[in-house]
C-alpha cells in the first residue's frame, strides 16, 4: 500500500509471483517489441457498452460526479485493458486499452474521485504515463472533465506548479498521435494540461453541452462581479443569475470551436467513430 497508494513508486499491487508475471505479460501485449517498433494490432472488439448510451452516462450538472470508466467502456474496444497506478492520484485514470484493435494509452479525468481535479500527484502520474507512451510510440487518448488544479498552500508546498509543468511538457514531447475528447467541462490551466491543442493534440473534440472557460462560472462571477453581488438585495440569487448568464454566454463549446481551441463539437455517440478515423489517418503519417 505504501508504494502503490502513498508514494507512487510502484504501478501495480499484486498478490504473488504468478500474478506479477501475468501483469507483466499483459503490459507487454500493448507495446511494440522495441522503441520504434510496430504496434501489436489485434482484431477489433466492439465496446462493452453501446455508444448510444453515452449521453445518459454523463450528468448535465458540471458538479455531479459520474464514472469515467463507463464512458471509456462505450468508446474503447471491449477486450483486455490494463489500468496503471489505480490507487495513486485516483482522480486521474491512466492505462492501456485498444481502439479498433490498436493499442492506445488512456489519460482520463475521473469525476467520481475528488471531482476529477488535478493536483501534484495526478500531474506526476499523468506525466510519467504520457512520457512512457511517447517512448514506445503508443498513441495517447485523453478524456477531459476537469474543474482545475487543486488550489491551496498544501499543494504549493507539494510543488504542484513544477509537477503540473511536467505534465504539459510530457504532452509536448510525446511524438505520437494525440487525440482529446472534452466530455463535460474543461476549466483553466488544468484543461491546457490535459492534452489540449496548444500542447500538440492532433485532434480535439468537445461534446455538445460541454463547458470550456478560464474558470468555472461560480468562481468567475465571484471574481468579476464581486461588488455587484455584495450590493444585491439577495446576493445568493444574484450570484446564481450571473453564473447562469456566464454559463450560457461564455462556456459553450461552439465559441471554442470558432477560436480553434477544439476542432469540432460532436454528439457523444460520435466519439468512437471520430477517434477511429483520426487514429487511422495519423498512423499512416510519419511520427
Amino acid at each position: 500500500a505504501l508504494h502503490t497508494k502513498e508514494s507512487g513508486v510502484a504501478h501495480l499491487d499484486v498478490a504473488d509471483d504468478v500474478e506479477a508475471c501475468a501483469a507483466v505479460h499483459q503490459l507487454l501485449s500493448f507495446l511494440p517489441s522495441r522503441a520504434g517498433g510496430v504496434l501489436p494490432v489485434s482484431a477489433a472488439v466492439p465496446p462493452r457498452l453501446a455508444p448510444d448510451v453515452l449521453a445518459s452516462l454523463v450528468r448535465p450538472s458540471s458538479s455531479t460526479p459520474f464514472n469515467m470508466r463507463r464512458v471509456l467502456g462505450a468508446v474503447l474496444d471491449g477486450g483486455e485493458e490494463l489500468e496503471l497506478m489505480p490507487r495513486y492520484g485516483p482522480s486521474l485514470l491512466t492505462g492501456f486499452a485498444r481502439l479498433d484493435g490498436v493499442p492506445v494509452g488512456i489519460v482520463a479525468s475521473q469525476p467520481k474521485r475528488r471531482g476529477g481535479i488535478l493536483d501534484s500527484r495526478t500531474a506526476v502520474k499523468g506525466a510519467r504515463f504520457v512520457n512512457f507512451c511517447g517512448r514506445f510510440g503508443v498513441p495517447v487518448l485523453t478524456f477531459v472533465d476537469v474543474p482545475g488544479f487543486l488550489p491551496g498552500t498544501a499543494e504549493e508546498k507539494q510543488g504542484v506548479i513544477t509537477h503540473g509543468a511536467s505534465l504539459l511538457a510530457a504532452y509536448v514531447d510525446a511524438q505520437v498521435p494525440k487525440l482529446t475528447v472534452i466530455v463535460r467541462k474543461a476549466y483553466g490551466g488544468a484543461y491546457i494540461a490535459m492534452g489540449s491543442r496548444s500542447l500538440g493534440a492532433d485532434f480535439c473534440w468537445a461534446w455538445a453541452g460541454s463547458e470550456l472557460a478560464v474558470m468555472g462560472p461560480e468562481a468567475a462571477v465571484g471574481l468579476l462581479h464581486r461588488r455587484e453581488i455584495s450590493a444585491a438585495a439577495d446576493p445568493a440569487t444574484k450570484r446564481r443569475e450571473l453564473a447562469a448568464d456566464y454559463r450560457a454566454t461564455v462556456t459553450p463549446p461552439f465559441a471554442a470551436a470558432e477560436a480553434g481551441i477544439v476542432d469540432d463539437v460532436i454528439f457523444p455517440e460520435e466519439s468512437r467513430g471520430r477517434l477511429i478515423s483520426a487514429l487511422g489517418f495519423l498512423l499512416s503519417k510519419e511520427y
